[in-house]
C-alpha cells in the first residue's frame, strides 16, 4: 500500500505543475520513455556525506522530501558508491548491498507521493576517494578514522593533488570485477523503484579519470587513443544499460572539459576537452544512453575554474554543443540561479534540462520564485498554499 493512499490528503502529486503552461517553457512538462517530467527542474546530485555504512537515513529522507513538497519534476539522489572504496568519504551513500535498498526506497516512497520522479546517481570515487567531507577540507582520511588510504584505486599512479593519496592502477581482471558492480548496484537501484539512473562519469572521479590523458596513462587497451581512453567508461555503462530496464531513461553527467582553460571551446588534447565530449556523447548515445549531463572539471586540480570561483551559465555552451553536435538531449548545470536564465536557455534550444543546485540549497521553494518571476500560476501543495502571501 503506498503512502498516497494511507494519507491521502498529506500529498498532492500536482505540486510544481503549471496551471498556464504557456507561459513558461521552463515549467512545461517533457516525456522521455516511460517518464513524464512535469516541468523541466530537475535537483541534481549533491553529497551530503551524512551516511554510516553507506545508508540512506532520516536526514536524507527530510531533504530530499524538502525538494519534492516544492514540486520539483525530478530529483537525482546523491553520489552512491558501487562499492565501499568508491566512496569519496565515509560518510557517502552506498548501494553496494542488499540492506541498502529499503533505506534508498524509503525516500523514494515519498518523494514519488508528490509526482517527483525518484531518481540516483551510481558512482565510484576512484583517485577521489578516502577523503574528509568538504567542510573539512576534503583532506586524506586515515585508517584509524575510518579511510582506505592504501586501497585507493585509478587507471594511473597519478595522485590527484599532495593532498589525496597515490592510487594503485587496477588491473584489468580488477576492472571486470569493478564493471560488474556497477550493474549489481543499477539492479538494487531498479529493486529501489528509482525510475531515473544517472551514471557519474563527472569530476575526476573514476570513469572521468579514463577519459582525461591528465590522469590515464595506461599503454595497454584502456589508455592512450581517445578511443581507448573511452573504452572502459563506454564498457561500464553499456554493462549497465543491459540491465538497467528498457522503459527507464539512463542519463550519464560528464565533465565537459578538465578546464585547462577558462573558455569552454578552447582544446585541450592531451587532457579533456568539449570536442572529445562531443564524440563521447555520440558514442553514449549509440549504447542506449538518453540525456547528457553536462558538468566540467574535477580532474585538474590547477583549473581555470574551482568549486567556488565560476560565472554564472559557465557550463551551458557545452550543454549546448553536446545536444546539437551528438544529437542528444542535455540537461545544463552549473551556476543557473536567475528563472530567467534558466528559461533562456530552454527557449534558445541549449538544453532540455534545467538542474538547480545551491539555489535549492540555499532555498528549497525556489520552484515557487521562479513561478513567480516568469508570471506562471503553479500548484502549491495544499500545507504550503498560505506561503505565497509572502510574496
Amino acid at each position: 500500500m503506498s503512502l498516497s493512499t494511507v494519507q491521502p490528503h498529506a500529498f498532492n502529486s500536482e505540486v510544481g505543475k503549471a496551471v498556464n503552461v504557456e507561459k513558461s517553457k521552463l515549467f512545461s512538462p517533457v516525456t522521455n520513455k516511460s517518464v513524464t517530467y512535469k516541468n523541466r527542474i530537475v535537483v541534481p546530485p549533491m553529497c551530503m556525506y551524512s551516511s554510516t555504512d553507506g545508508f540512506f537515513n532520516d536526514f536524507h529522507l527530510a531533504h530530499y522530501a524538502s525538494f519534492a513538497f516544492k514540486g520539483v519534476a525530478a530529483i537525482i539522489i546523491e553520489a552512491t558508491a558501487v562499492e565501499p572504496r568508491g566512496r569519496i568519504t565515509p560518510h557517502d551513500a552506498g548501494l553496494w548491498s542488499d540492506e541498502h535498498i529499503a533505506p534508498l526506497k524509503r525516500i523514494v516512497d515519498l518523494i514519488k507521493t508528490q509526482g517527483t520522479i525518484p531518481a540516483l546517481q551510481l558512482a565510484h570515487a576512484g583517485r577521489k576517494a578516502s577523503t574528509s567531507s568538504l567542510w573539512s577540507g576534503s583532506k586524506l582520511v586515515p585508517e584509524l578514522e575510518g579511510g582506505w588510504p592504501n586501497d585507493i584505486v585509478g587507471p594511473s599512479e597519478i595522485p590527484f593533488d599532495e593532498s589525496h593519496g597515490k592510487p594503485r592502477a587496477l588491473t584489468i581482471p580488477e576492472l571486470d570485477a569493478i564493471k560488474q558492480k556497477w550493474v549489481d548496484a543499477a539492479i538494487r537501484a531498479d529493486k529501489a523503484d528509482i525510475e531515473v539512473l544517472e551514471i557519474h562519469n563527472a569530476h575526476g572521479y573514476l570513469l572521468q579519470s579514463f577519459l582525461s590523458g591528465n590522469s590515464n596513462k595506461r599503454t595497454d587497451i584502456y589508455g592512450g587513443s581517445l578511443e581507448n581512453r573511452m573504452r572502459y567508461p563506454l564498457e561500464v555503462i553499456e554493462a549497465v544499460r543491459k540491465v538497467w530496464p528498457e522503459h527507464k531513461p539512463l542519463w550519464v553527467r560528464i565533465s565537459g572539459t578538465d578546464f585547462k582553460h577558462p573558455d569552454t571551446m578552447e582544446r585541450d588534447e592531451e587532457g579533456w576537452d568539449i570536442y572529445q565530449s562531443i564524440e563521447y556523447a555520440k558514442a553514449l548515445k549509440k549504447i542506449g544512453v538518453d540525456v547528457i549531463d553536462v558538468s566540467g572539471g574535477g580532474n585538474r586540480a590547477k583549473a581555470a575554474y574551482s568549486l567556488f570561483n565560476f560565472a554564472k551559465l559557465y557550463q551551458v555552451e557545452m550543454a549546448n554543443a553536446i545536444k546539437h553536435q551528438a544529437n542528444i538531449a542535455t540537461a545544463a548545470v552549473g551556476r543557473i540561479i536567475d528563472p530567467k536564465d534558466a528559461e533562456a536557455v530552454l527557449k534558445e534550444d541549449k538544453a532540455d534540462y534545467i538542474l538547480v543546485g545551491r539555489a535549492h540549497l540555499n532555498n528549497s521553494g525556489w520552484l515557487n520564485h521562479a513561478a513567480r518571476e516568469l508570471g506562471v500560476s503553479n500548484v502549491w501543495a495544499n500545507q504550503y498554499e498560505r506561503g505565497q502571501r509572502a510574496f
